[in-house]
């Protein structure tokens, strides 16, 4: 049975080579990031197993990739990226890697509430441009923080916000419980947070989730952080309630479209911190994420 790697980038590349073990599933890397989902055909070329960093694969495309059987998502949101049910019912089964980079997210979305908070790429910008702007930051320490979900990012975003003297409120789909963590409903959540931060899968019962009324619900005033999902949330009443300062200011690593185009309104509202998915992006992260992808691939193969 054969793997491709599809997009792997250079450091992918060379951790997926050194973690590789004698006997393991002759999988052959593609060092290209940038393919289109036209070329998987040919760059699969009758392979079973592709591994994948988030390309996307059209279910059409799917269909003329003879041979494929089983797709290795580099990450949990790969109903981004294509229809898993779909894929199934053309024999192609989707596996997902979870848990690989619950720190790395959480340590970027504490980054971005911080950075929101203390409007530090507002004035980085400003400074730049030969401008001394000094701007009122919002202080963290004694403030609440709603999360949206909990799960394993959440729980480490919930460490890190309360060593840092942070009140920690969430809401999750089923009970949960955790230590220095209130719980309560999605509601209370919205209404009493100073800060609001997604940690929600991307399906069908949260695409949308956070509707105008929602955010309208939270504080004004309140700091909304987003690594999840960017379809979690209405993006046009998010980019209003920035405008009105409903939103102080809004922390994001995900988009509807990415590359975010240079032209979108987000890049045009000053009360916005911008990162280009890459919450998920550390050394450490991406040596348990290909290590993860190897032992899917094992377990294939074993069947």
């Amino acid at each position: 049975m054969r793997g491709v790697f599809v997009d792997a980038n250079e450091s992918l590349a060379v951790i997926m080579e050194r973690l590789e073990k004698p006997g393991d599933p002759k999988v052959r890397i593609n060092r290209d990031p940038d393919i289109t989902p036209e070329q998987y055909p040919a760059i699969l070329d009758g392979a079973e197993i592709a591994i994948v960093d988030h390309t996307a694969l059209p279910t059409e495309v799917a269909r003329k990739c003879t041979g494929l059987k089983h797709v290795v998502f580099l990450g949990t949101g790969a109903r981004s990226y294509m229809n898993p049910e779909e894929l199934s019912q053309l024999g192609i089964s989707v596996h997902l890697i979870k848990g690989y980079g619950d720190t790395a997210v959480a340590e970027s979305a504490i980054a971005l509430m911080w950075a929101s908070a203390r409007v530090i790429a507002m004035m980085d910008r400003e400074m730049r441009a030969g401008n001394w702007l000094r701007e009122d930051g919002m202080q963290l320490t004694g403030k609440t923080l709603g999360l949206i979900g909990f799960g394993g990012i959440a729980a480490e975003v919930a460490r890190i916000a309360s060593g840092s003297g942070m009140k920690v409120i969430a809401w999750n789909r089923s009970p949960k419980s955790h230590a220095s963590v209130e719980f309560t409903d999605l509601d209370s959540v919205l209404a009493r947070s100073d800060v609001v931060s997604l940690h929600l899968l991307l399906n069908d019962e949260t695409r949308g989730m956070i509707t105008r009324e929602k955010i309208f619900a939270m504080k004004r005033g309140v700091i909304l952080v987003n690594t999840a999902r960017a379809a979690i949330v209405d993006e046009a009443a998010m980019i209003e309630a920035l405008k009105s300062g409903h939103i102080r200011h809004a922390g994001l690593d995900v988009f509807n479209t990415e590359p975010l185009p240079a032209d979108h309104p987000l890049t045009k509202i000053p009360n916005v911190t911008l990162s280009a998915h890459s919450a998920f992006r550390t050394p450490e992260a991406s040596e348990n994420l290909i290590e993860a992808a190897l032992v899917h691939c094992r377990r294939i193969v074993k069947g």
